[in-house]
């Protein structure tokens, strides 16, 4: 039976094709009694409600490569998927589509709530997983996870409970972020910061002597309700005589102290700042130092509070207006400035966010942090790819403070916490006491021994921070806390690959918490990857309106072309890539040509098998085996070792962009366009047998090798190619297959550089011959000339690859040349001479009247549109599109008319 390949390569019916195969067969599933070396990778969980973005396809793309990888090298391979449930996403959802009925959350209550949230999560939150199955992902879906299903919830109250004992989890009132919009404290990464053009008000504040006043500035005049205080710079000469003395503060008419700060830029404006230490997070720890009073002026809706006296119950913005209104007919405001600063809005609430006094739940995060901090310090552990990120990550486990974990929400895990509220007359407050416990009867059972039988208890009606389940995902996965085999096999994880702006919000997080559960780092290396820019090196984002749909690309040019696009781009371990995009027509240069190389490769298995003879590569046999290896097979199976130990190299060292390169030149330059056309002779009917085998099992081998070499990056066109060359049914497949070693026995670099000279000399007569017009089925004498004894030799053993892809008939290889040889068209390469005699072989006058009619015609273009271009009137109506392009197409004759001039002056 002949195998060979449809004419047409279809990626669409292909990829769908091995998707299905791969999952139907459970072809990932990992086995963590197999045993052998693990390599385990837990997916970056994106959110329930997401989908596809090009960051998403990019990161997935990268891990799915050294996955594959791995699992061909014979590892015992787990790569685990599964979703966030993001809680304020989810619930910003539900919420809207409860506002489009007339109705709220509370209409409902939380368990009806929570009802339609599962209800949403089971038709729509599968989005994400689906479309992360078309590119090919070779995850074990059969371990899929969700942050909120049966065992990870445990995981989360183990953690939970355990941090509260061991005394690492308290309740406390603190500074947070404060969405009005959700009326949820929000974590720094759900934050967006938006420059904006604002105001920057200074206004007076009397010194309570009367002897003066102070000079302070602020972009939100609304919170001068709420200073308790003015700050100055202890080294600043023009304040050192007020320190310790008091300002009355305008409207309120409270007396505030002035303090010394070291915190204060004294270059910066007037050098005295007001101090509202429950409404800014600078501020508060001013406050802290200071023993300044915490005056909350805000509710959580963003209306103003009892503490700000007339303008109580007014939105902020308009509070600020009205408080700017009030400075001014009091006199003390002196000037309002225009002023571009960064205001954060809530990503979620789409609102500015507003600094909070709040009583929250928070973890303590020092022994957490020391405990990473001793890993990475002793033990540079976790590797940072690339190694800039290591100090990233160490000055951030420094610097955290607290975390608050608590959130103003019905979707997540709810905080395990109840509070007697008997205590407090039947109301949750910031004194009423509490038990953490695992279960309501647990916790009944321990307040009823606390507080008596009378007790009534009200569980928090608050869910934790997503990060705080997220923080698990490396070990809960596994099967934390129990003590599973994959938790014992997989544990801790190979390879963490994910974005630099997510170090400190997940990263950190992982490890600390693994430090402390698991008393191990969470990953062996963490591997940071850049971002995908637009086609402009801007940042995709939703307000820039900007982001490429990955699924659209997909769509029209296949997965693997996208996956190899994406790969081929990355530069070094980190780097950003940019994507190539045309927003008019929806079409991508740099994936049109990834799609290319799939129809390269698929047009040349096509010619191997179509030469094979119905014949297997294992049928074949070795190339290097029988012997008979001519010259150009011993140099494609070097270059091919070659580049199997390049490849192995570069994908170890996390160089995936380098491999994906190297592969490409190897595949469409070496194997395509150079090894095909020098074997071709050899595979003819009449052909000498036992070179016609040797080329057959070279073509085979080498073919089979390029496929599990491409695998990782173009996993179905290979899967499709290698099943049909190899006639291997449904019950193997390339993705299991080993990746290939380099036989180090067959690199022979010498040989390589002589096929270098010889390419040269191939094409240096391939250019002479199109600029002497020669027909191509016109056979030509050549004559090389080298001064160079073993040039000499290269060229004349690689005589017959010369004579057979130039159409050289006579080929005479020389010292020397004779004194008259006619006319001829000259060329060099290296340090040979290349020379074509056109006697007979052109007609020399009629080739000249063509170049100088080409020649005439390109200069009166070149006339006509410099005209235009000098025309004043032509380039003030043109568009500037129009003036560009006749100012390219100049540039294109010109160089046109350089190039004929240039062969007129050879005949």
């Amino acid at each position: 039976m002949t195998a060979n390949l449809p004419p047409q390569y279809d990626p669409k019916a292909t990829e769908a094709k091995w998707q299905k195969y791969w999952e139907d067969n459970q072809t990932f599933k990992a086995d963590p009694e197999a045993g052998g070396e693990p390599y385990c990778v837990v997916i970056p969980p994106p959110n329930v409600t997401g989908s596809l973005h090009m960051g998403h396809a990019f990161e997935e793309t990268l891990i799915d490569v050294l996955v594959r990888y791995h699992r061909m090298t014979g590892r015992n391979t787990l790569w685990l998927p599964g979703t966030d449930h993001a809680s304020i996403a989810v619930q910003t959802i539900l919420e809207k589509q409860l506002k489009a009925e007339g109705k709220t959350r509370h209409d409902l209550g939380r368990e009806k709530f929570l009802e339609r949230a599962w209800e949403w999560k089971a038709e729509s939150g599968n989005t994400i997983t689906n479309q992360l199955r078309s590119l090919g992902v070779s995850v074990d879906w059969s371990r899929e996870r969700f942050t909120m299903d049966e065992g990870l919830s445990a995981a989360v109250l183990e953690a939970f409970v355990r941090l509260y004992d061991e005394g690492l989890i308290y309740r406390g009132n603190y500074l947070v972020n404060w969405c009005p919009a959700s009326q949820s404290a929000v974590s720094d990464l759900e934050v967006d910061q938006q420059e904006v053009e604002g105001h920057l008000w200074h206004f007076r504040y009397p010194l309570t002597d009367g002897s003066g006043y102070l000079e302070v500035a602020t972009t939100r005049p609304e919170t001068m309700l709420g200073d308790t205080g003015v700050a100055v710079n202890p080294q600043d000469d023009r304040y050192k005589h007020l320190i310790g003395k008091t300002v009355t503060l305008p409207i309120v008419n409270r007396e505030i102290p002035i303090i010394a700060d070291e915190f204060v830029d004294p270059t910066f404006g007037t050098g005295c700042v007001k101090v509202t230490p429950a409404h800014d997070p600078n501020d508060f720890e001013m406050g802290k130092r200071h023993n300044l009073p915490f005056i909350n002026i805000m509710n959580k809706d963003g209306t103003l509070n009892e503490n700000a006296g007339e303008f109580q119950g007014k939105d902020r913005f308009v509070a600020r207006k009205n408080v700017v209104q009030r400075l001014e007919s009091d006199g003390v405001l002196v000037k309002i400035e225009d002023y571009k600063h960064t205001v954060p809005y809530s990503e979620r609430g789409k609102v500015p966010v507003e600094p909070l006094l709040s009583t929250q739940w928070f973890v303590k995060i020092d022994p957490l942090s020391q405990r990473a901090l001793e890993a990475l310090d002793q033990s540079n552990s976790p590797v940072f790819v690339p190694d800039r990120w290591t100090k990233v990550y160490r000055d951030w486990l420094v610097k955290l403070k607290d975390w608050c974990i608590s959130r103003q929400l019905w979707w997540g895990h709810q905080i395990p916490a109840w509070y007697a509220v008997s205590e407090t007359q039947g109301e949750i407050t910031d004194t009423t006491p509490f038990i953490v416990a695992k279960t309501e009867a647990e916790a009944k059972e321990k307040a009823t021994a606390k507080f008596g039988n009378d007790v009534q208890l009200a569980r928090d009606p608050d869910v934790l921070d997503t990060w705080f389940s997220s923080g698990l995902w490396p070990f809960s996965t596994l099967g934390w806390p129990d003590e599973t085999k994959d938790l014992d096999f997989y544990y801790p994880t190979t390879t963490l690959v994910t974005g630099f702006d997510i170090i400190f919000f997940w990263v950190a997080r992982m490890t600390m918490m693994a430090g402390h559960f698991t008393g191990k780092m969470p990953f062996d290396t963490v591997y940071i990857h850049g971002l995908v820019l637009d086609e402009n090196g801007q940042k995709m984002s939703k307000s820039k309106n900007n982001g490429i749909d990955p699924l659209l690309l997909i769509g029209k040019y296949g997965t693997d072309a996208l996956r190899y696009t994406l790969v081929k781009e990355v530069v070094g371990a980190g780097q950003n890539i940019r994507m190539e995009y045309d927003r008019k027509t929806d079409e991508s240069k740099s994936v049109e040509a990834s799609r290319n190389f799939t129809n390269k490769l698929w047009n040349a298995a096509r010619f191997v098998m179509m030469n094979l003879e119905g014949q297997t590569p294992e049928q074949l046999g070795s190339p290097s085996g029988g012997g008979g290896l001519e010259l150009c097979d011993r140099w494609i199976l070097s270059r091919y070792n070659q580049v199997v130990q390049e490849s192995r190299h570069c994908l170890e060292n996390y160089g995936l962009g380098e491999a994906a390169k190297g592969l490409y030149e190897f595949i469409w330059g070496d194997f395509c366009d150079w090894y095909i056309e020098l074997v071709k002779s050899r595979l003819q009917q009449d052909a000498e047998p036992n070179s016609k085998k040797v080329a057959q099992q070279t073509f085979a081998f080498v073919l089979e090798g390029i496929l599990k070499l491409l695998h990782p990056f173009m996993p179905h066109i290979t899967e499709e190619i290698w099943h049909t060359l190899t006639q291997t049914g449904d019950d193997r497949c390339l993705a299991l297959q080993a990746y290939p070693e380099a036989d180090i026995s067959l690199i022979d670099p010498e040989l390589e550089q002589q096929f270098e000279l010889l390419f040269g000399t191939i094409r240096t007569i391939r250019n002479l011959r199109a600029d002497a017009d020669i027909k191509p089925s016109v056979k030509v004498t050549a004559i090389l000339q080298s001064d160079n004894e073993k040039e000499r030799q290269i060229i004349s053993d690689g005589g017959v690859y010369i004579q057979d892809l130039a159409k050289v008939e006579n080929l005479t290889v020389t010292a020397s040349l004779d004194a008259d040889l006619g006319q001829t068209i000259t060329g060099v390469v290296g340090t040979v001479q290349v020379l074509i005699p056109l006697a007979g072989v052109v007609d020399l006058a009629a080739l000249r009247a063509k170049l100088e009619k080409k020649l005439s015609k390109v200069e009166a273009e070149i006339k006509h549109t410099a005209a235009r271009l000098t025309n004043q009137k032509f380039v003030d109506k043109a568009t500037p599109d129009v003036v560009q392009g006749a100012r390219d197409a100049l540039a294109e004759a010109e160089k046109q008319a350089e190039i004929l001039r240039d062969r007129l002056k050879l005949f």
